[in-house]
């Protein structure tokens, strides 16, 4: 095992920490521990910085700017979903069928998927700040591609390469954010990542919906390349950012982790407590688990990770399976299907759920610490099955076979009151999923995962979502076409379904610090995760020393 000095300092003070009964254990004591602390810790760094240290003290800059990344996401959902009814692009692209479509949409989280599993090495690698402008870089490409096309092979060419950048960004992004923010705030400034993915969909939606009115091929070449802007400003900006100091201190790049430290939670002060602290509560958990073995996929799979992988990647999986995305993709065909077949009325609905997923992301973004992980996740899925199970039982009371552009297609006709009452659902259903399992579902898989194993576990967890991202992407049109409204029943089912496994396998992580979720999940409870307690893995500097004295005795 390696020796770590710090712990053999700290050592000389366990017998005046025991001396020091549990009710006395007051701020002096604090102090005096942390003043013995300060003896070991790495000396100043002499070097320039790599990033701005005012920008630094501000965690929700540094948490939020990184977002951008998933506001790439929502350009490329609605950058599709807002073409589905433009006579240009459909002869531009030979007039796709509901497969052909679907292929198309496809292979964006095709890329996607390639792109998060990449994260596996380029994260460790690289680091989480070059990483996250890699995907910048990438996505411009894609943007070049997309916005040139000339036919479905450019097109598809151009999804990929831009799906490989969103594959990286939703991947490194909470992971970045996770390193570097406070316990206390981290789940809210994760769920930025998801605002930001609404954000990306309201923003290039209306971008399309004003280029509508423009005749020809300019109505979506301009919005698809004006969508490189936002990733031109990450790639620059992140210049200005600091790197996770978690990832610094696995690459024994210990005095630069202290210095970030202190310049995102001490404001410079490399002597605050929780500094030092957070500072030897990292380094103790990193070293520790560089002892557990080496960083490879087999990793995933020992006594304490398996189970950890199964719930990231499944909650991914449950995610897409809601069929928020869909909801999102295939909103114009969906409302078309409710009986609202004007192309420009249609749009103009469609607007409306895009500001309503805005919109409701914001409570969640600021309760989210509050409320819990696992509320969001059980409520949320039982109310979306609900409205769900509602829209596909007014399609099939109130539906009929009827002909739309040239197809046969299931749709209510003539018939006011059941088209909003389709509509009105469908709004209640994605302003459920904003609040809920949208923000919840990025921040929880980041949050779960040791630190020798986070990289290549959240990768593996977000390319599950965009697995199923892809098949349901790919699924949809033809689902939408042959069995039309038990498309809603099916998703409803899955709702239900995930609530019952939210409820008995996913313990609460709000409000503990990375390494504190350690001690939820060496509680066990595998399949009753509700007796996990909220005050299990609290710890103050008492707690962390008591700790690494235990570790270096079973060394001894």
């Amino acid at each position: 095992m390696t020796h770590d000095p710090i712990l053999s300092l700290k050592l000389s003070h366990t017998s005046s920490m025991r001396s020091v009964p549990d009710g006395e254990y007051n701020a002096a004591s604090r102090h005096h521990i942390v003043a013995r602390l300060h003896l070991s810790l790495p000396p100043p760094v002499n070097m320039g910085k790599g990033y701005n240290a005012r920008i630094a003290s501000n965690p929700y800059i540094v948490g939020t700017f990184a977002c951008i990344g998933g506001g790439l996401f929502g350009l490329d959902i609605s950058s599709m979903s807002a073409v589905l009814n433009n006579p240009a692009y459909a002869n531009t692209f030979n007039n796709p069928t509901a497969n052909a479509q679907g292929a198309i949409v496809a292979s964006m989280p095709a890329g996607s998927l390639i792109g998060a599993l990449s994260v596996t090495y380029l994260g460790d690698k690289l680091g989480r700040k070059k990483t996250i402008i890699l995907a910048g870089l990438f996505w411009v490409i894609g943007s070049i591609l997309q916005c040139a096309s000339v036919n479905r092979g450019m097109l598809v060419v151009g999804r990929i390469i831009a799906g490989y950048s969103v594959g990286i960004s939703s991947t490194v992004v909470p992971v970045y954010q996770s390193e570097i923010a406070a316990p206390a705030i981290r789940g809210r400034l994760v769920s930025f990542q998801q605002w930001s993915i609404t954000w990306g969909i309201l923003l290039q939606y209306f971008v399309q919906f004003g280029c509508s009115y423009i005749n020809g091929t300019a109505s979506f070449r301009i919005p698809w390349g004006l969508q490189m802007i936002p990733a031109i400003i990450l790639s620059l900006g992140m210049l200005a950012f600091p790197e996770s100091p978690r990832w610094l201190v696995d690459h024994s790049r210990e005095a630069e982790a202290l210095e970030i430290l202190a310049d995102l939670h001490g404001g410079g002060n490399q002597q605050d407590e929780l500094v030092v602290l957070e500072f030897e509560e990292i380094k103790s958990q990193v070293y520790f688990e560089r002892n557990e073995g080496a960083k490879s996929w087999s990793d995933l799979f020992k006594p304490g990770v398996a189970r950890r992988v199964v719930l990231g990647s499944s909650l991914q999986m449950w995610s897409q399976l809601t069929g928020m995305n869909v909801m999102m993709y295939y909103v114009v065909y969906v409302f078309e299907g409710a009986g609202l077949t004007g192309r420009r009325a249609n749009l103009i609905a469609d607007s409306v759920q895009y500001v309503l997923n805005v919109t409701f992301t914001v409570p969640a973004i600021i309760y989210i610490d509050r409320w819990g992980r696992r509320p969001m996740f059980i409520y949320g899925c039982l109310v979306m099955g609900f409205w769900l199970y509602l829209v596909g039982g007014l399609q099939a009371r109130f539906g009929q076979w009827g002909t739309l552009n040239g197809a046969p297609t299931w749709v209510v006709l003539n018939n006011p009151a059941a088209t909003r009452a389709i509509i009105v659902c469908s709004y209640f259903f994605v302003c459920s999923f904003a609040i809920t399992m949208g923000p919840a579902s990025w921040t929880y898989p980041a949050e779960i995962f040791p630190m020798r194993v986070r990289a290549k576990a959240v990768s593996l967890s977000t390319a599950t979502n965009w697995l199923f991202n892809f098949a349901l992407a790919w699924a949809a049109p033809p689902m939408l076409t042959h069995i039309q409204w038990k498309t809603y029943f099916v998703f409803g089912t899955f709702n239900f379904a995930a609530c019952i496994h939210f409820f008995f396998c996913f313990p609460e992580t709000a409000q503990r610090s990375l390494e504190e979720i350690e001690d939820v999940f060496s509680q066990g409870h595998e399949y009753s995760a509700w007796a996990v307690s909220r005050s299990v893995g609290k710890k103050d500097l008492k707690d962390v020393l008591t700790h690494k004295e235990s570790l270096e005795k079973s060394d001894a």
